[in-house]
């Protein structure tokens, strides 16, 4: 239906990794797995894309459209699946050296087992190791940019399934982050395990010393430009620290170490594993963090330290928290999906929390009313046997969506 939402759920249980394509009915209070997609590798960060990639469609009309998920695992391959087919066997794009298979490695493996393989170089043409971050880029729906832990970045022209561009000195260490500039459509920041994040034109030759570049205390763990005001971008790291950037004053070259923000928000003493700027309430964002906390925090509330204030902290009983995604849609920009370790997705309506209510009064509808219990909806719990002990086996990273094109245009056929 065109009220649906749809939530794309990477999990791995018992050594099997898995897409979840979840159903969310706002109004029913539903939530529940529509269908499920097979991995071939532990997946690690999921991309939804509108545009058909592998058909004839997408050939034949640029504004062909429909939901893709692209899928960055341990191995080097990006997998494109389409959404809107049950029971589907093959992805529609292979991005990487999978999508090339060698004639002579069956025979190859056949010959001399003790012989070691050569390892692969970095190259322009695909990764050679797990791919860590996808963004794709909503203006020019034909490119697709990933990181990997190769320490490079790729950019992807979903046409043609073919990498149309490298950049391979952008950082010293593993990328783990990326995020498309909203209205600069050709800019992109880059977060690295180097402590620098990097904002990059991919119309330049790789030459990173004309590119802005900013320092942190830590290990990367995301970055985010801010819907509502497109000059300042957010980091989180590994020392469970948030910083707000003014992208138009980078620091000098020789003092990335002293790069200062507009604000430091210390939200965690933990990694802050996941955070979310909420893209219908301005000021409204989400942390949360490997020590299993999920915070909510007005940037434009009166804050005596300048960052910040917290509105409410949650324990959902998820174990650590991988992920944490507002919706996309004004009609629902109040929810919120959080998942962990535990293998577990909630939806959480905000607008139910006093808290919230208090901070954002003048965004909330009426219908919401007054006091009464919060909503945080789950999927119906699978009837196997579970327990709390196994929370480190599972874990759950969380894209949102909304289940339909433009114009109402939906489709679940069966293949």
């Amino acid at each position: 239906m065109g009220t649906d939402n749809l939530l794309l759920v990477a999990k791995t249980e018992d050594d099997i990794a898995h897409l979840e394509v979840y159903v969310y009915e706002d109004e029913a209070d539903n939530l529940y797995v529509h269908h499920d997609i097979m991995l071939p590798a532990i997946p690690l960060c999921v991309e939804w894309l509108d545009l058909p990639v592998g058909s004839a469609s997408a050939a034949e009309d640029r504004d062909a459209r429909g939901n893709y998920a692209a899928i960055g695992t341990m191995d080097p391959d990006i997998e494109i699946w389409n959404l809107d087919l049950v029971d589907c066997l093959f992805p529609n794009a292979i991005l990487g050296p999978g999508s090339e298979p060698s004639s002579t490695s069956v025979s190859k493996s056949k010959k001399k087992k003790s012989k070691k393989k050569k390892s692969p170089k970095v190259n322009d043409s695909y990764h050679i190791d797990a791919v860590l971050s996808l963004s794709g880029n909503r203006q020019h729906r034909n490119l697709l940019a990933s990181a990997s832990a190769d320490k490079t970045v790729k950019l992807w022209d979903l046409s043609t399934a073919k990498c149309a561009k490298s950049y391979n000195s952008l950082h010293a260490d593993k990328i783990c982050a990326l995020s498309w500039h909203p209205s600069s459509a050709t800019t992109i920041l880059s977060g690295s395990y180097d402590h620098t994040i990097v904002w990059s034109d991919m119309r330049s030759p790789d030459a990173t010393s004309t590119n802005p570049r900013w320092g942190v205390d830590a290990d990367v763990e995301d970055v985010r430009w801010d819907p509502h005001d497109d000059h300042y971008f957010y980091v989180s790291t590994e020392s469970g620290n948030l910083y707000l950037y003014d992208s138009r004053h980078p620091p000098p070259t020789s003092s990335l170490a002293q790069s200062k923000p507009v604000w430091t928000l210390n939200a965690h003493d933990k990694s802050l594993s996941a955070f979310d700027v909420n893209p219908v309430i301005p000021g409204f964002i989400v942390t949360a963090s490997v020590d299993k906390s999920v915070k909510l925090w007005n940037t434009r509330g009166e804050n005596t330290s300048g960052g910040p204030a917290m509105v409410v902290s949650r324990d959902f009983d998820l174990g650590k928290i991988f992920s944490a995604r507002f919706a996309p849609d004004k009609e629902v920009g109040f929810r919120l999906a959080v998942a962990g370790s535990k293998g577990v997705v909630k939806v959480w309506d905000t607008s139910t929390n006093a808290g919230v209510r208090r901070a954002f009064a003048g965004k909330i509808s009426e219908a919401v009313g007054g006091e009464g219990e919060e909503r945080v909806v789950g999927a119906a719990e699978d009837s196997s046997d579970g327990s709390d002990e196994e929370e480190e086996e599972g874990g759950v990273a969380v894209e949102g969506g909304d289940g339909e094109g433009p114009d109402g245009w939906e489709s679940m056929e069966e293949e």
